[in-house]
């Protein structure tokens, strides 16, 4: 047991260490974690022969669970509603459309039956937001026009949608003959109970942890874990479509007021990177190299589809109602980066052994390989050359971190010669740590401010800061 706890440790310590390199990059840190699982796996150095598809099912559909909490809680609602509207339908109604077009592609692409066909475009419909945002931060690229707002609300909200498609013909997979009734009944049951049991879990979770007055304060954190986990759990029994309920727990917690929500948001920011290293691990340990490269022209045909058509079809059909410009259409289109939650339906399927499950499972996979490291990768190139980025905006405002707070004072700092800001980095000069430095004015351009970005004499430095008191004692520094 304890050699086992020295190579888990030492991988996860070697992985977070080298994500660094991935991160300057630009492609999705996660990916290396992938990686890490397949370098242990049956094909690699170590051997490791793991075939438990349910195992692996059941420790993915938590760790996703944890990850759609994550996401509602940490989004900016202010900002998002912005967008709401167009965001919900591609959401909703652009993942359809995705799945059924890749669906009728596939069946002349594969030769599977129709229903296997749209089983696989049902799985990988959804856009994963993890690897949406973890591009953009990383490069610090704010989007105009709400752009990545749109795209934080729509990759976060999709996974429902998605994987409601994949249950639904999963079951039709299996031989279940469905009609328009029970179809129209299973949707109103997952629709219903999860909005339903998310708000009803959302007011109880609130009323506690504004009138509970627990002894320890890490025990708040914890609690709201609990919750979620509830939440997940009853409408899992019920028939309600548990990824919505904590996806909307986890918003209307995140957007209301009450104490130790920072505290509670920088938990599940750690408690989530954890989860997904366990997951993205475990995928890539349940992953088979060679048969992976076996599958590897059917699936890039499958990528290419998906991504030159379904998307862009989707993005053009739900966005030219709201006069987005074909500018804006083709970044989302190209935002469409598929990534854990495909995987994680994808082994639902694998864990049934329906006959194209293997076969299902590493399509799926190898398309969200090229689409995490190619799409990704020239995703900021994209939003570059297709004018959508904000130089002076921040990417980060989409994040729910007390944007109210962090954003909603400014000031501007004039760095003269004998300043004592002069020649010094950001982190170097002694400025609050509530303060932010969010934009650098320097011979008409703007410096996105890192903490080794040093200041020179005939800078503009602006700032933020939450305090008002914190933000003009830095401005007379």
């Amino acid at each position: 047991m304890a050699q086992w706890i020295i190579i888990g440790a030492a991988l996860v310590t070697v992985s977070i260490f080298s994500s660094k390199l991935i991160y300057k990059i630009g492609v999705p840190t996660l990916l290396i974690f992938l990686a890490m699982g397949m370098f242990v796996g049956v094909d690699g150095p170590l051997h490791v022969d793991f075939e438990d598809a349910h195992l692996a099912e059941s420790i993915c559909s938590v760790a996703l669970m944890f990850i759609m909490f994550y996401g509602g809680f940490g989004l900016n609602w202010r900002e998002a509603k912005r967008v709401a509207a167009p965001a919900l339908l591609l959401s909703t109604v652009g993942v359809v459309l995705t799945a059924g077009l890749l669906g009728i592609m596939a069946y002349w692409i594969l030769g599977w039956s129709l229903v296997n066909s749209m089983l696989l475009g049902a799985v990988v419909s959804s856009t994963d937001a993890a690897s949406v945002f973890s591009v953009l931060r990383a490069r610090k690229l704010s989007l105009k026009n709400h752009m990545d707002s749109l795209l934080e609300l729509e990759s976060g909200s999709n996974d429902p949608m998605s994987y409601m498609l994949t249950v639904l013909l999963l079951s039709m997979a299996q031989g279940v003959q469905l009609s328009a009734g029970d179809v129209a009944l299973f949707l109103l049951k997952q629709f219903g109970f999860a909005i339903v049991l998310g708000g009803g879990f959302a007011i109880v979770t609130l009323a506690l942890l504004k009138r509970v007055k627990l002894e320890v304060d890490g025990l708040y954190p914890i609690f709201v874990a609990a919750m979620a986990l509830l939440c997940f759990a009853v409408n899992l029994q019920l028939g309600g479509n548990e990824y919505l309920a904590v996806y909307l727990l986890g918003i209307i917690l995140g957007n209301s007021q009450f104490v130790h929500r920072r505290s509670i948001l920088h938990f599940f920011d750690g408690l989530t990177w954890l989860v997904q290293i366990a997951l993205f691990f475990m995928l890539g340990l349940l992953s088979v190299p060679t048969k992976l490269l076996a599958h590897l022209v059917p699936a890039l045909l499958c990528a290419l589809v998906i991504t030159f058509v379904a998307r862009p079809v989707a993005s053009v059909i739900i966005l030219t109602p709201f006069k987005l410009s074909l500018r804006a259409q083709a970044l989302t289109a190209w935002s469409g980066l598929r990534g854990a939650a495909s995987i994680v339906f994808a082994t639902i399927v694998l864990a049934t052994g329906i006959p194209v499950a293997d076969d299902l499972f590493n399509i799926v996979f190898v398309i969200c390989l090229l689409s995490i490291t190619l799409q990704g990768s020239f995703l900021p190139m994209a939003a570059r050359k297709l004018g959508l980025v904000d130089e002076s905006g921040s990417v980060f405002k989409t994040l729910n971190d007390y944007p109210e707070d962090r954003y909603g004072k400014l000031a501007e700092v004039s760095v003269t010669q004998g300043h004592p800001w002069e020649g010094k980095s950001i982190m170097d000069a002694e400025i609050p740590e509530s303060v932010l430095v969010v934009m650098i004015q320097r011979d008409g351009n703007v410096v996105t401010p890192k903490g080794s970005t040093v200041m020179l004499a005939g800078d503009k430095v602006v700032l933020s800061g939450a305090d008002m008191s914190e933000l003009e004692r830095a401005v007379k520094e």
